[in-house]
């Protein structure tokens, strides 16, 4: 009689780990990058004026992410099976949601060769399995950010319009780029350390002349880069970290 509840409880509790090692399965571990996607769809639709054709687009830049993530994977490693699961499951959303979206504002397609090329480079270093380089990512940093000016054309505003708000959140995903790579890959590397405070320097004092609601943002980044890669960080604290200050810049370019 006392046997049966021991059993119970062990077949409750098995399903999650399954659940955590599917959810690994599918869900990349770059707790900053998510940052990086919804950065610019906020600032894009708050500067432009939000349609409800940005609700698919988002959809599509969500999959097409994750997608995109996995296949880069497989021209990594080699081994398109591994992968072939992931793959699947997310190149469907992302070719129904874009095509939507790309039938509602064909304008987008103007964008096409610039993801192209930026996409090529990524392939290109994963070849080389040297994705953590930073030209690499720094192609990744305009991928992102051109989503500005893509929410714009889905609102039919100008792109120049949201010219500040480009340079914005560019200028801050490439310092963030060499922030965080004295915190994991460089970290102790004094000359990635020099170049980081020096690039947020300089951004402070381009924001600053700007707005005083920026120039105060970008100096709580300078100060992170300054003073956090003296601090035994995780990554995963690293990447919250930036998720925080993506809200600050969200909330200064409301208000700049």
């Amino acid at each position: 009689m006392t046997a049966q509840p021991r059993t119970t409880q062990s077949h409750t509790a098995a399903p999650a780990p399954v659940r955590r090692r599917t959810r690994r399965q599918f869900i990349p571990p770059q707790h900053g990058a998510w940052a990086m996607l919804l950065l610019p769809w906020l600032v894009g639709i708050l500067a432009a004026g939000p349609r409800w054709s940005h609700l698919p687009l988002l959809g599509a830049w969500l999959s097409g992410y994750l997608c995109s993530y996995y296949a880069l994977q497989a021209v990594k490693t080699g081994r398109v099976r591994r992968f072939r699961a992931q793959l699947l499951s997310y190149a469907t959303p992302t070719v129904l949601l874009g095509a939507l979206v790309l039938v509602l504002h064909p304008r987008l397609l103007w964008y096409a060769p610039g993801y192209a090329l930026l996409l090529a480079v990524n392939a290109w270093y994963a070849r080389r399995r040297d994705d953590r380089a930073l030209l690499n990512d720094l192609a990744s940093v305009v991928q992102s950010c051109l989503m500005v000016f893509v929410c714009a054309t889905v609102a039919g505003t100008p792109v120049e319009h949201l010219r500040t708000e480009f340079l914005a959140v560019t200028g801050y995903f490439t310092g963030t780029v060499l922030y965080v790579k004295t915190m994991i890959r460089e970290r102790g590397h004094r000359g990635y350390r020099r170049a980081s405070v020096a690039y947020h320097l300089g951004a402070f004092a381009v924001a600053t002349w700007h707005s005083l609601s920026l120039g105060a943002v970008f100096g709580l980044f300078l100060a992170r880069a300054w003073l956090l890669p003296t601090r035994p960080l995780t990554p995963k604290q690293v990447g919250l970290i930036e998720i925080a200050c993506s809200a600050l810049l969200l909330g200064a370019l409301i208000l700049a």
